[in-house]
């Protein structure tokens, strides 16, 4: 089983939030699909959103960025995962996706949304 934890994010410095809603686990080679709710702004201004990134933190280590979607759609992933990731967004309801394929052990981390840097 591939577990996942979600933590609700804030953006301490605004009015932003960010939070992470998907199932808690998963089957290595299954699917795992998450979403991120983001209030306080549009995923479409290039200011003061810009854009969102999905980070992970496997126990005990650092965070790794894997990928994140601009305000004009621009998508960009971590060479170490370009192949099985895919974020997208839905304007209308302040969401952005993450559907990651072919999950393995190895992907049993806590995930995070954020706001990208500015």
């Amino acid at each position: 089983m591939i577990h996942n934890m979600f933590i609700v994010s804030a953006d301490v410095l605004s009015q932003f939030s960010f939070l992470e809603s998907g199932p808690g686990t998963v089957k290595p080679g299954e699917t795992m699909m998450l979403t991120c709710k983001v209030t306080g702004g549009s995923l479409t201004d290039s200011s003061p959103i810009g854009s969102v990134y999905w980070v992970r933190q496997p126990a005990g280590k650092g965070l790794e960025w894997m990928g994140g979607i601009w305000y004009d759609n621009t998508a960009c992933y971590a060479t170490s995962v370009q192949k099985r990731l895919t974020i997208t967004r839905d304007t209308n309801k302040g969401e952005v996706y993450f559907k990651f394929t072919g999950t393995k052990p190895e992907d049993t981390c806590v995930y995070y949304c954020s706001r990208g840097p500015q």
